[in-house]
């Protein structure tokens, strides 16, 4: 069977940067799992399986536009000094998360005074090209209680979405 929408999919796969720094890597006990077609990846990810089969293996780039897009400037936002304990030493890359409305907000510190730190909420991974070593372990039809379970979790099958783990917009 070949990659297509609705298939259950399991990969191996090693990501890394232009860096050639390895960020992330699937469990080898465990192939990383989802639905195709159900947004449980990003884009660029989605376009070079398609079509893909049980046993075969890629080497590919997705470009940010495809990944997680460029970092947006509306997500740096400038917050008063006051609002970090008094005592703590804040420093540049420095990464909090904090509450928001929706659930737990990532943010990385960009630059800080005196008076406020500029804190970058774009996803970690914003502007990167990310390099994939992939191999697809097994493809089949997914089967009507995974299909299920993506309704039930607006999507997201959180044994098997890595979105659901991460900070996946």
């Amino acid at each position: 069977m070949k990659i297509q929408d609705n298939a259950y999919v399991s990969i191996e796969y090693t990501l890394s940067l232009d860096s050639d720094e390895v960020i992330d890597r699937s469990d080898p006990s465990k192939p990383f799992s989802f639905i195709f077609g159900a947004s449980q990846v990003i884009v660029g990810l989605q376009k070079e399986l398609e079509g893909m089969e049980q046993g075969q293996s890629a080497t590919f780039t997705v470009e940010p536009e495809e990944g997680y897009g460029q970092p947006i400037q509306e997500l740096f936002r400038e917050i008063p000094r006051e609002q970090f304990p008094g005592d703590m030493d804040i420093e540049p890359n420095m990464v909090f998360e904090a509450s928001g409305p929706h659930g737990p907000v990532r943010l990385r510190v960009e630059s800080v005074n005196d008076e406020v730190v500029v804190a970058d909420m774009n996803h970690p991974l914003a502007g990167e090209r990310l390099h994939f070593d992939v191999e697809v372990v097994e493809v089949r039809e997914a089967r009507d209680e995974e299909l299920e379970a993506l309704k039930e979790n607006g999507g997201c099958a959180p044994e098997s979405c890595a979105c659901c783990a991460t900070t996946c917009d």
